[in-house]
């Protein structure tokens, strides 16, 4: 058996980038807001990327039930062009 110091399996967490140790959270539940207002693009804009694309929920920490709330009310204001659906820099 190697020894703990040649054991390859102890780097493998190691990554170069720092961690950010923050608790995700809800914003949703947390504000107590009830209903995703597809009329208000620069709230939605904060759950899309530079691209256009839907933030998942790991990166946003949105609960499950208002991220398909939050997609939806995207899908809403895109196709009545409050917000593109492709776009070079929305931010």
């Amino acid at each position: 058996m190697a020894s703990p110091a040649f054991n390859r399996n102890n780097d493998r967490g190691a990554t170069n980038k720092p961690q950010d140790n923050r608790k995700k959270y809800c914003r949703f539940k947390k504000n107590g807001i009830k209903y995703v207002d597809y009329k208000d693009p620069n709230f939605l804009l904060k759950f899309v990327n530079e691209q256009g694309r839907v933030l998942p929920r790991r990166l946003t920490g949105t609960s499950l039930k208002f991220q398909r709330k939050v997609t939806q009310a995207i899908a809403k204001a895109r196709h009545l062009a409050l917000m593109p659906y492709v776009a070079d820099a929305l931010k």
